[in-house]
């Protein structure tokens, strides 16, 4: 009984994990940002995340780029495309 409960465990902790893992879709050409003004800094110390592409249900699409608090000690790593041999995916901006 003891041997079956930790295959059962093991089992949903790796479609747990597995499925933790972020989506990367391949695209044949990079998709051009969209224009859009940027908003007035509501802080004088906040600093400006660029817009980002996410995936969902396998087509990438555009968020638009807002101001957050400063991260003591860390800056922003903007995003950007990858080249592949099979093509472009969108590296997420993030703190570091």
């Amino acid at each position: 009984m003891k041997k079956i409960l930790t295959i059962i465990v093991g089992v949903l902790l790796l479609i747990t994990f597995s499925s933790c893992e972020p989506e990367r879709v391949t695209i044949s050409a990079r998709y051009s940002t969209p224009v859009y003004e940027r908003p007035t800094r509501p802080y004088g110390n906040y600093v400006w995340i660029e817009g980002d592409w996410y995936v969902s249900h396998g087509n990438y699409y555009y968020r638009r780029g807002y101001w957050s608090p400063p991260q003591r000690y860390r800056t922003w790593q903007q995003g950007g495309w990858v080249q592949t041999n099979r093509g472009y995916y969108w590296r997420r901006g993030r703190w570091h």
